[in-house]
């Protein structure tokens, strides 16, 4: 199941007046921790963790607490230190090292379910927004804006001497376009749906994109070209995979697309294929809304269709959230490398 925020708030909502629901959010952290400032859990009086608010280890304590909160209806914060060996989350193997301080607080009808109803509905209607929480109160208050293809940056605290103030980008999970619903789109839909993200399957193939091959997809659309354009126009894109196999259905398929503004676009199959398309769709490589990645996905030995959806879909996120894709101990090693660098340089200038 996934831990997006949209999925999360997708299964309280129908549940949320039948049982008692805290909500978890990580509100600062200290040192190497598994999930950043703005991570949020929800706790229910049944015995429901719906997230993660570490790598596993803590969630069962914080849910000890979270009883507490439901039966005094106050907000609660707590803090685990990993660095200590006399802290519980030590004893419990939190394992990182880091320090991570955690708020608790009741979700109730009285204090309007903390808007998080309205940030579902914003999530669904793929709105996003600033969702801001007073350590202190349960006033939460959701701040949408529409107009706003991505908000920047992270969870910020901001301290002040009547209240603490935490302020958590809440952003859409991303909509994944897939052309062509052959045998090697099924992973790539179950990966992507692993993830948190919507996805469309638009073939018109009657022996395609059927649902009992896709039943994790959440829109299947059979019809011609011109409904995809509408249903974009009414639920746009973040992504777009052409893997229809079908240079006709691709090239089509990307000449609607070029209309659309995402930011990742990708085409299955070598480059001489790519060229083909491009030329039959009669479309300006360089005028499309972001670079065609083709050969699509990243480079690592792919050959089943699970690690060829696998690679597609890590080069799909890297580009939507603006991440070059790279190893994390290859970027490590070359910024010790380039610090090296820089202080040798400084001690010969001195």
């Amino acid at each position: 199941m996934s831990t997006h925020i949209q999925s999360l708030l997708a299964q309280w909502y129908p549940l949320r007046d039948q049982t008692d629901w805290v909500l978890g959010t990580l509100y600062k952290t200290e040192g190497p921790c598994y999930r950043k400032a703005g991570a949020m859990m929800l706790f229910s009086g049944l015995g429901q963790q719906l997230g993660m608010l570490s790598g596993g280890c803590l969630e069962s304590d914080i849910q000890t607490h979270a009883r507490r909160v439901m039966q005094q209806g106050r907000n609660l914060t707590l803090c685990y230190d990993g660095s200590d060996e006399d802290d519980l989350s030590f004893q419990l193997g939190i394992g990182c090292g880091g320090t991570v301080h955690i708020l608790l607080q009741p979700i109730t009808a009285a204090n309007d379910y903390l808007q998080l109803d309205q940030v579902y509905q914003a999530l669904n209607s793929h709105t996003p927004g600033l969702y801001h929480q007073t350590l202190q109160t349960t006033q939460n208050r959701f701040e949408a804006q529409p107009n706003a293809q991505l908000i920047p940056g992270s969870a910020q605290l901001q301290s002040k001497p009547d209240q603490d103030l935490l302020i958590t980008p809440i952003r859409p999970a991303p909509h994944l376009l897939i052309i062509g619903g052959g045998i090697d789109a099924r992973p790539v839909v179950a990966m992507a749906k692993q993830l948190g993200w919507q996805v469309t399957l638009w073939d018109p193939r009657p022996a395609n994109g059927r649902r009992e091959f896709f039943m994790e997809a959440d829109q299947l659309l059979a019809g011609p070209i011109t409904q995809l354009d509408d249903y974009l126009q009414q639920h746009p894109a973040d992504a777009a995979i052409l893997m229809s196999h079908n240079i006709t259905l691709d090239a089509t398929a990307l000449k609607q697309l070029s209309r659309h503004p995402l930011r990742y676009m990708a085409l299955l199959g070598p480059l001489n294929r790519k060229q083909t398309v491009l030329s039959q769709a009669n479309v300006d490589e360089q005028r499309l809304p972001c670079p065609l990645a083709g050969p699509a996905g990243l480079s690592i030995g792919g050959e089943l269709p699970e690690s060829i959806a696998l690679s597609i879909l890590s080069e799909c996120h890297a580009a939507l959230y603006k991440r070059s894709g790279g190893s994390f101990s290859g970027i490590l090693n070359a910024e010790a490398d380039a610090d090296t660098q820089r202080r040798q340089q400084a001690h010969h200038a001195a």
